[in-house]
């Protein structure tokens, strides 16, 4: 078990990359090191211990976000390490996206050869949404076409970062032998035989001495534009002390100024030790971030809570599991105060006290019971119904953290059970799996009655209704991946409903106004009430936001969920004798879908980032077949040999693309592809989607 530790010796961090970096092997290495594990697993045997679904051991992938706790040794003592394995494939993007809102700092892991990929730049994106500050570990320096220097310049050219060198490889390809510390001026050379732990440490000389001096004169030189006192240091030629360029090095790391710079191969054990030297280092402990913000759930009023265990508790669940034995399992990062065993804590999204069940540190999918879990902490709570993003705090002292945005689905499957008890096991089944993964949805086609479950692409599909057949033992067959197709209007548009006949026995007698609003694409559902509650009981606005919400499931041109529109309650009109929310839901929803008709509805289907690695000969080839599948070519890269093609298509022309460019370039191109927005149909489209005449579409 990880002993505590004071908060200054903490990290949380995230290790994240592109599919195939690298990541989990690292992750591996680092637990290994640390003593959290005694025997090496590899990914590529279904032996790694973050891998631990049956699904990831199959596939060699991480599917979902996995936690575990390690210590880790340096000269001025002992740091506690709450380490997050991310996802790094594109459909799974979510894992990566909770995971970085409670984490502190992130590792983000770059193949040697590839460099920057569509996936890094991804996750990249996300660590700054959450001001994570990242360190780069340039991994695969072993591989055939590694090049580092090319590795930093992508990181300058795409992620329009300011790397910073603190690193050298000592050779390349077959003939990478270990590192050099830029800062401290060794050379490490490792023993491969004895799986990195042990490692030497050399002095530099001839020709490797002058590469190094000249790089760390680089790397002083980027400093110095972030440091008066280098800089007269430096000026001065005096030999500035590494005490002095690790402080700097930190603080600018901190701040978001500069990014450093690695390099090892993990599956060689070369250069793990020395990445968790600087996860130390460089990398903010709770101490280091600013204090968490939220707001009062009735005053709107901005509260703040500083990492320690004196102020009132702020716990955030940041994602919910189902473990076959303990039932639901959820992970929460405590920001403040102490998170208690037995006792209770508010959930405002409730506006309930939860009792606080057994707390667990997590290693993999194996659990160590706590007492507590203190500020700065990262763990697990078994035995609270909570979902992702539920705040937990005392009731005196409320607070809502910020919630995460959860991305649209863009593929859809139809499922269905083989039996009758199959049928209600698959309604609860697919209850829990959307509770853990809120980027995942079902739903029932209105016009066929099928179960509809859609996800962010075939290989999400793919594992939920694997999940479903072997952890829930749910007996259903699945349907081919379809495109999830989306509704949204295009012009904003007042309309108003009536409800006035008998319901449930009672007369009912209400009205309302809503005001429908296009929104840019992206920005989903958004409800706003300008009637205060003299005017409007609370239960009554609740019960017609729900009646919209109901009615967003199923559009009206062909049925599918209606997106990025925001609808505003004008007015309403009721009488206490004779109204209740159910009225008002029917009022609404009425309102709603007739609002929807008269305001130019559209039909939408995703549109994807595409970029594809090729031999230079075949850029013509696949650049014509993508013109036939309306794509868009944004940019050409040549990187050592080989051509990459950033390009926008859209989903439904993908199907089946991979057999294609197999069949274009003789097997040797490869392809990544990602969510970009959506966009309009086509007319074609449009007519076969909702039986409508081309001319029509064309008119609409």
């Amino acid at each position: 078990m990880v002993k505590p530790v004071h908060l200054t010796r903490r990290r949380n961090i995230g290790i994240m990359a592109h599919i195939d970096a690298g990541k989990t092997t690292t992750t591996e290495r680092i637990l290994y090191y640390t003593g959290r594990i005694h025997k090496l697993g590899e990914v590529n045997d279904g032996s790694a211990t973050m891998d631990w679904m049956e699904q990831e051991q199959e596939r060699g992938i991480t599917i979902t976000s996995a936690a575990t706790s390690c210590l880790w040794h340096k000269n001025d003592g002992e740091y506690s390490v709450n380490i997050i394995d991310t996802p790094g494939h594109v459909d799974f993007t979510f894992g990566v996206e909770r995971s970085l809102r409670v984490l502190d700092g992130a590792v983000m892991v770059l193949c040697g050869v590839a460099g920057v990929q569509p996936q890094t730049e991804t996750v990249w994106r996300q660590a700054k949404r959450y001001q994570v500050p990242c360190i780069v570990f340039v991994n695969k320096m072993d591989r055939v076409g590694a090049d580092f220097m090319q590795v930093i310049n992508t990181l300058e050219e795409q992620l329009q970062v300011q790397p910073v060198t603190i690193q050298i490889p000592i050779g390349a390809e077959d003939r990478f032998e270990g590192v050099v510390d830029l800062v401290t001026m060794q050379a490490y050379y490792f023993d491969e035989a004895g799986y990195g732990v042990d490692f030497e440490c050399r002095q530099l000389t001839g020709e490797l001495e002058n590469e190094a001096l000249h790089a760390r004169a680089e790397m002083l030189d980027q400093l110095s534009l972030h440091d008066d006192g280098l800089t007269e240091t430096l000026l001065e030629e005096t030999e500035p002390d590494t005490d002095q360029i690790v402080s700097i090095l930190r603080r600018e790391t901190l701040s978001g100024n500069i990014t450093p710079v690695l390099c090892g191969s993990a599956f060689k054990n070369k250069g793990v030790q020395q990445l968790m030297d600087a996860v130390v280092d460089y990398l903010p402990s709770p101490l280091d971030i600013p204090s968490v913000k939220g707001t009062h759930p009735v005053t709107e009023k901005e509260i703040i809570r500083n990492a320690t265990v004196d102020e009132p508790l702020c716990a955030l669940t940041f994602k919910v599991a189902s473990d076959p034995f303990a039932g639901q399992m959820n992970f929460v990062r405590v920001y403040s105060g102490a998170f208690e065993s037995g006792k209770s804590a508010y959930n405002p999204r409730k506006k309930k006290f939860e009792r606080i069940g057994n707390l667990v540190k997590l290693h993999a999918n194996k659990r160590e019971e706590v007492d507590r879990l203190l500020a700065g902490d990262i763990g697990a709570v078994v035995g609270m119904d909570l979902t992702t993003g539920d705040t937990l705090c005392p009731k005196e002292s409320q607070l809502l953290l910020e919630k995460t945005q959860f991305p649209e689905p863009v593929m859809d499957l139809a499922i269905e059970p083989k039996t009758k008890p199959d049928q209600e096991k698959l309604q609860e089944s697919l209850s829990r799996l959307m509770q853990e993964d809120p980027s995942f949805r079902s739903r029932v086609d209105m016009e066929t009655g099928q179960m509809v479950i859609s996800g962010m692409g075939e290989l999400h599909l793919e594992i939920m209704v694997d999940r479903l057949q072997r952890e829930f033992r749910v007996d259903c067959k699945a349907g081919k991946p379809r495109v999830a197709y989306r509704e949204s209007i295009t012009q904003s548009v007042d309309s108003d409903a009536r409800f006035d006949r008998l319901l449930e026995g009672k007369e009912q007698n209400v009205s309302c106004t809503l005001k429908l609003e296009p929104l840019e694409s992206g920005q989903g559902f958004v409800f706003e009430n300008l009637l205060s509650k003299g005017n409007l009981p609370e239960e009554h606005a609740s019960a017609v936001e729900q009646g919209i919400q109901d009615s967003l499931g199923n559009g009206i041109l062909a049925g599918f969920p209606i997106i990025d529109l925001k609808v505003t309650l004008i007015s309403a009109e009721f009488d206490e004798e004779q109204s209740s929310p159910l009225a008002f839901s029917i009022a609404a929803a009425t309102a709603f879908q007739q609002g929807v008709r008269k305001s130019a509805p559209v039909l939408l289907e995703p549109s994807m980032d595409l970029e594809i690695v090729l031999p230079l000969q075949n850029t013509g080839d696949v650049i014509g077949d993508l013109n036939s599948r309306r794509g868009r070519v944004r940019g050409l890269e040549e990187r050592t040999g080989l051509q990459v093609i950033s390009a926008e298509v859209p989903l439904s022309e993908m199907f089946g693309y991979s057999t294609q460019l197999r069949s274009l370039t003789q097997g040797r191109a490869s392809f990544t592809m990602q969510f970009n927005h959506y966009i309009p149909v086509t007319d074609a489209t449009r007519a076969t989607l909702t039986g409508e005449q081309p001319s029509y579409a064309a008119e609409a």
